[in-house]
């Protein structure tokens, strides 16, 4: 049995781990902490909970939760993960951090775009990136794991078979994604309420998205060469869902068909990637609820320029989904356990 527990259970990201794990014989819910709502049953608070999991929120005593867990999975604000992987380490405990605060190699980097300290450079060193499909067997060995950003993975699933071939030009590349309201989280704000979005749709983070120089790390690792993006993120009206859409110019003597050929031949294997046939599109309604990231791709011959569109679940592929893929992974598992579903339609 995998002793489990989730650190901020009551936010989106924290209740879709519930929700993956709660049913797994092989799992056991140590410990589910809530700052906001220790006391409350989970099952109370998230109806849809209910007659499956039977769980009262904590607050958070990380001596306690180091103690009993096998792995922790945090699904905090960035800054928060930090002590507790330093405990966790201590411990000889697994964690897997749904935050930003191992993600950037760089700690300068990290504390220019996050404004905060990090205190931890050590375990940033031997943190994990947790994208399977660029390496899953140093997942396999991990004690620390980055989860990686929502935007960010669909950005990297969309570009990784081209920027390992070399086939586009690294500075060329633009990437205009679309995003549902879950993806800023569940604290109360003024620009996410229901009559601020509806009917709406706006640009935001600019120029300076936080995802930014993590797409910018992975894709220089990627192509061997370093590598700069023009990122623009977008807020729909519609709960769960990312839409990207990438362009970057091809190098010379490459065909569509050839392109297509390429994305087929990498993804043949991976169990959560699905790369559509060509001239199909991919929709976020297909991949609701479930780990699954669908690619389209075509090469316009009159621009020189690729166009993929890649789409995930931002709470599943892009947080819970992964994470539990990433702790199937650390514990020897088959990647897809417990995370094998059809999309929801309509």
């Amino acid at each position: 049995m995998i002793h489990v527990s989730i650190i901020g259970a009551t936010g989106y990201t924290g209740v879709e781990l519930v929700r993956l794990l709660g049913l797994r014989e092989d799992v056991v819910l140590d410990h589910l902490t809530s700052r906001t709502y220790a006391g409350q049953k989970i099952q109370h608070l998230f109806p849809h909970l209910l007659g499956n999991v039977d769980h009262t929120c904590e607050e958070l005593d990380l001596e306690q939760v180091t103690t009993d867990s096998d792995v922790i999975f945090v699904a905090l604000p960035h800054g928060h993960a930090l002590p507790i992987a330093k405990k966790a380490k201590e411990k000889g405990k697994k964690v897997i951090d749904l935050g930003a605060d191992f993600r950037l190699k760089d700690a300068a980097v990290y504390e220019e775009w996050y404004k905060v300290a990090h205190t931890e450079p050590e375990l940033l060193e031997e943190a994990v990136y947790g994208l399977p499909e660029w390496d899953r067997d140093a997942i396999k060995d991990a004690t620390v794991i980055a989860n990686p950003g929502c935007f960010v993975t669909s950005i990297l699933l969309g570009l990784m078979p081209l920027m390992k071939k070399g086939w586009v030009v690294p500075n060329s590349i633009v990437c205009d994604s679309k995003s549902g309201t879950s993806g800023a989280g569940r604290a109360g704000n003024v620009a996410n309420l229901f009559t601020e979005v509806e009917s709406s749709f706006k640009a935001y983070g600019v120029a300076h998205h936080r995802h930014t120089p993590e797409i910018e790390q992975l894709l220089t690792q990627m192509a061997g060469t370093d590598t700069m993006i023009q990122f623009t993120p977008h807020l729909v009206p519609m709960s769960r869902g990312i839409l990207s859409t990438i362009y970057a110019t091809v190098t010379e003597g490459h065909t569509a068909d050839e392109i297509h050929a390429l994305f087929e031949e990498t993804y043949a294997d991976e169990p959560f990637v699905q790369v559509l046939p060509a001239g199909m599109w991919p929709m976020t309604k297909s991949v609701k609820g479930t780990n699954n990231c669908q690619l389209g791709v075509t090469y316009d011959e009159r621009t020189g320029r690729v166009i993929i569109v890649s789409v995930i679940d931002n709470l599943m592929k892009g947080a819970a989904g992964q994470a539990v893929q990433n702790m199937n992974l650390m514990f020897g598992l088959s990647e897809t356990t417990g995370l094998q579903m059809i999309g929801l339609f309509p």
